[in-house]
């Protein structure tokens, strides 16, 4: 009889927490996944910057990345 009771007992406790567990299971599933955003070096003044907020252009076949567009032209121009 108590074997009875205690199974009684634990499917209402069971049917009481499985809403609360597939909610918790859902909403771990569907977040977004925050973007991550990587340092990059430039080339000229040696100091990183978020690639996302980079001035950015090509060279030698691949991106290029600079803090600011007067290191993008100090490395394009011939002279500098």
């Amino acid at each position: 009889m108590r074997l009875v009771l205690v199974l009684a007992w634990a499917l209402i406790l069971l049917a009481l927490l499985l809403p609360v567990i597939r909610r918790a299971l859902a909403t771990t599933r569907s977040r977004p996944r925050a973007i991550t955003d990587e340092l990059v070096k430039d080339p000229v003044c040696q100091t990183y910057v978020v690639r996302s907020r980079a001035v950015r252009s090509e060279a030698g076949g691949g991106p290029v990345y600079f803090c600011s567009a007067e290191c993008a032209r100090r490395f394009t121009s011939p002279g500098a």
